[in-house]
């Protein structure tokens, strides 16, 4: 199984602005798994990162900035949707996708401290829907082309779809507090793919 999108370990090639951005976000990351959102602080990933606190400040302003820049690149560096591969095919490999990152010691718990936060902070909250907008929109792209090659009924929206296919999974993992395997995936996606094919998710 793959993990899911960290930084950890990462450096991309750039100047020494993206050297610069790269070392704050990990440390942000590692800051948000240790602590917790409403533990971070500036000036704790200012001296975790080695980076000046009015470089921060001046670049970020805020944590909440900060997570929001990071969910950003982490959506990034999520594994990309197959390119080819029957609706079904696809559906299981994002199920899998998002097993794989839930499940992940790392990236699950910066994950669950944003969701955490999410609920009860609003700039938690819109960097949490950034990262998902960006993740289900470019899975949705795969599945509406399931939907033009007749595999799926016409008008199906691709978007709820891959959202119900992830949704048992996060509901079991982070609110049951239960395991999750790749056989629940599986369950996921044959029962979100019968509701599909009947219909369940064209847009009225």
């Amino acid at each position: 199984m793959e993990a899911g999108p960290r930084l950890a370990g990462t450096v991309r090639p750039g100047g020494r602005t993206a050297k610069v951005r790269t070392a704050v976000l990990q440390a942000t990351q590692d800051e948000l798994v240790e602590r917790g959102f409403h533990r971070l602080t500036m000036d704790q990933v200012a001296s975790r990162a080695g980076i000046g606190k009015t470089t921060i400040y001046r670049r970020w302003g805020t944590r909440a900035r900060l997570v929001t820049d990071l969910m950003r690149e982490l959506a990034a560096r999520s594994f990309p949707p197959p390119g080819t591969g029957s609706v079904e095919d696809v559906l299981m490999a994002n199920a899998r996708s998002v097993l794989a990152a839930i499940t992940d010691p790392y990236f699950g718990a910066t994950l669950q401290a944003v969701i955490a936060a999410a609920t009860s902070d609003e700039e938690a909250a819109g960097a949490l829907h950034a990262f998902y907008d960006r993740r289900i929109a470019e899975w949705a792209k795969v599945v509406e082309a399931a939907v033009e090659g007749g595999e799926l009924p016409p008008g199906t929206d691709g978007a709820e779809l891959i959202r119900a296919v992830s949704a048992p999974l996060y509901y079991h993992l982070m609110i049951l507090r239960q395991p999750v395997d790749e056989a629940m995936a599986a369950r996921s996606v044959a029962r979100a793919l019968i509701a599909a094919r009947a219909g369940a998710f064209v847009a009225v």
